[in-house]
């Protein structure tokens, strides 16, 4: 390992963090809250701002701030105010509060996902050390006994392997997890829901509120969400609109080859679908031909295991619990994650028990959402050639969700801190 670690209790174990997303450096930064001593395994040579817009939830956002990052995420995402579910023609179907005007003490944000992995990554470095996160070293294999684990590790550059020494080992390290592939090796390909989405960032004139999250529905297999992701934008009265267009292409079936997040898209695959797309306040097709880059991304998840890790190895995010990006949910749950376990761990003698207890406590919980997220893509309206939706669905499909994933204000604003304590002995 690499020994003393700034403000790290000596006594406490010393964890191996696989993956340097959005999971992994909340992790590392909850556990260095907690006096624990940590190292970030990341596989690329050179973390960048890579992706487009993602929603980080009140329940999310509260962890954030008691890690003191509150000030930070203010000044980088747009506070979300509402969703508002809409018709090809723009004509607001429903409409529900989201963040801070839903009641909850802690604000909904759309941020672009590489700015945020940037504000944590700076974090970590500042907290932790320069040398937290070790950059081209990809995760090979890991053993374990009573007394810790050694994680084989190989660098990208010079194809040297060594082995890490720890205590216990996350693998926090995406849908492609090394480390679940590790420890569920006959556990088969993704879910393919048989939906494609093509995902997109371009600035446009501000609409409705300029906080606005809208989902908006053709009813014959399309679908479009968009919502600001940077203050900056909307405070010359415009909007760096993140755009994902969703159409069904197939029948939910295993996914044939693997799916990933930033594999370039085109927009001639995507514009067809919306071409004549008017909703009056947004200019959809200006939107998608105006996007410097198009991702394209396979909706896909994995059914809910029975058991995430095994003794002192664990999963965290997506690794753990990958689902479908409908709920915009997968960030936010995964920054939990990263709280309940140094929460538990800074809190157990055991660190084996902590993350079982971590375990039981996060999974049923994540399960809940996983599913839930299927049903709602599901409950969508059908093929209705340019009618308009049925009544009320999409008030039954939000009121439905929130009810099952347990997304209530009154709970969150009530609920005990998790942020954990410093374990005894850690110095001052």
């Amino acid at each position: 390992m690499r020994g003393a670690e700034r403000g790290a209790d000596p006594a406490a174990p010393d964890v191996v963090v696989v993956g340097a997303g959005i999971g992994g450096l909340t992790t590392a930064l909850s556990l260095h809250a907690a006096g624990m001593r940590t190292t970030v395994l990341e596989r690329t040579r050179r973390i960048r701002p890579l992706g487009v817009g993602i929603n980080i939830q009140p329940h999310a956002v509260r962890e954030l701030t008691e890690l003191g990052l509150g000030d930070d995420l203010a000044a980088l995402g747009v506070p979300t105010a509402e969703m508002v579910w809409v018709d090809q023609a723009g004509v607001p179907q429903h409409r529900q509060d989201r963040g801070a005007a839903a009641g909850y003490h802690w604000p909904q944000y759309s941020v672009h996902r590489g700015e945020l992995q940037m504000l944590l990554l700076a974090a970590v470095r500042e907290r932790l050390g320069p040398d937290a996160v070790r950059t081209g070293t990809a995760f090979e294999a890991v053993h374990q006994d009573e007394h810790g684990i050694r994680a084989r590790v190989r660098d990208r550059e010079t194809g040297a392997e060594t082995e890490i020494a720890a205590d216990l080992l996350v693998g926090a390290d995406g849908l492609h997890s090394a480390v679940r592939a590790g420890l569920h090796a006959d556990e088969g390909p993704l879910h393919w829901s048989g939906t494609m989405m093509w995902r997109g960032v371009t600035e446009t004139d501000a609409f409705l509120t300029g906080r606005t999250m809208i989902h908006a529905d053709a009813g014959r297999g399309a679908r479009l969400i968009a919502y600001p992701i940077r203050p900056g934008a909307a405070d010359r009265g415009r909007s760096l609109t993140n755009w994902v267009c969703m159409v069904s292409v197939a029948e939910p079936q295993p996914l044939d080859g693997s799916a990933g997040w930033n594999r370039a898209g085109r927009v001639e695959d995507v514009l067809p679908h919306f071409a004549d797309w008017d909703l009056g306040w947004l200019d959809v097709p200006a939107m998608l031909t105006g996007a410097e880059s198009i991702l394209e991304y396979p909706m896909v998840d994995r059914d809910p295991l029975a058991v995430w890790g095994d003794g002192r190895v664990t999963l965290l995010g997506d690794a753990a619990h990958p689902m479908y990006p409908v709920g915009a949910n997968g960030a936010s749950q995964a920054i939990v994650d990263a709280r309940v376990l140094a929460y538990e761990l800074a809190t157990t003698d055991d660190p084996v028990a902590a993350l079982r207890a971590y375990e039981d406590r996060r999974r049923a919980a994540t399960t809940g959402v996983v599913l839930a997220n299927r049903r709602m893509d599901r409950s969508k309206p059908k093929n209705t050639a340019g009618r308009a939706a049925p009544e009320g669905i999409y008030a039954r499909i939000a009121t439905t969700y929130r009810n099952t994933t347990g997304d209530d204000a009154a709970e969150l604003n009530a609920r005990a801190s998790l942020h954990p304590p410093i374990r005894k002995g850690t110095p001052a």
